[in-house]
């Protein structure tokens, strides 16, 4: 069960979650205190739980056509276990919920509420995010931003004109990302019935929507000022991965699974990157 519940959170897409909220903390509060740990931890290992959780007990049907599930890229559970990931996501999170809502202060409490609600009507009925195209792609890039969100107001912060820009770009990074991600499930989806913004525009198109995306994204991040407009370079190896399928057809689009792969070590390597930058921007100030 444990090993269950573990592929099931996701191990290799944790940090996605969990960095957003501790970097954009300590950069505001400049410590790491019970918020930063709690919080940290809630969006390390509960939060990925719930979010890929719910999504795998809800896609089970049309996971069995799809061969990019039982993997690292998500996990194929028995209908005998999905009950048990339902309830163990409600009570891994609540505990952190309740100390973090307790630590928290109203606008902390709604953004959280936000995030929250984001990972559940992603896949869960009635609402099913995921199948209302576009909506699918804004939702799955909140799961990502929203963390980061609420780290800046759990910590205090207040708004400015570069970190609108920043989290701006992150967002359409994020909503590349998820329609990117979902090129290569075009054909199990249409025939497991599901609709996704990748169903509903086509393969190339949505393709050339996430290179769009990213492309703005980088831009964006040169209104930042130095260090942060350093990083609109980060764009590029995202462009790459994503370039060669341009015009890739419906009926082969499950060989941008490819250019995904590419995609999930890419994320290291510019979260590396990142991570200097942040750095060097928490000297300089």
């Amino acid at each position: 069960m444990i090993g269950d519940l573990l592929a099931a959170s996701r191990p290799l897409s944790w940090i996605n979650t969990a960095y957003p909220f501790a970097a954009a903390y300590l950069l505001v509060a400049g410590t790491l205190d019970a918020r930063w740990v709690i919080g940290t931890l809630f969006f390390l290992v509960p939060y990925n739980l719930a979010m890929y959780g719910i999504n795998d007990v809800f896609d089970y049907a049309s996971d069995l056509a799809n061969p990019r599930k039982g993997g690292v890229e998500g996990a194929l559970l028995s209908p005998q276990r999905h009950r048990t990931v339902l309830v163990s996501s409600i009570v891994l999170s609540a505990p952190f919920v309740v100390a973090l809502i307790v630590l928290g202060s109203p606008l902390s409490w709604l953004i959280l509420a936000i995030s929250l609600f984001a990972v559940v009507a992603y896949s869960a009925p009635p609402f099913r995010f995921k199948e209302v195209p576009v909506l699918d792609s804004i939702t799955s890039s909140i799961h990502f931003v929203s963390p980061a969100v609420y780290g800046f107001a759990l910590a205090g912060g207040t708004a400015t004109p570069g970190l609108v820009a920043v989290l701006t770009a992150f967002f359409l990074w994020g909503v590349a990302s998820h329609a990117f991600g979902a090129v290569q499930d075009v054909v199990p989806d249409r025939e497991g019935g599901i609709s996704s913004i990748a169903t509903a525009l086509g393969a190339a198109r949505t393709v050339r929507l996430a290179l769009a995306c990213w492309a703005v994204a980088g831009v964006l991040m040169l209104f930042t000022g130095l260090p942060g407009a350093l990083a609109a370079v980060l764009a590029l190896p995202y462009l790459w991965a994503a370039a060669p399928y341009h015009s890739v057809s419906d009926a082969e689009s499950g060989a941008a699974n490819r250019g995904w792969r590419h995609f999930l070590w890419i994320n290291y390597a510019c979260g590396f990157v990142v991570t200097m930058l942040l750095i060097w921007y928490a000297i300089a100030r």
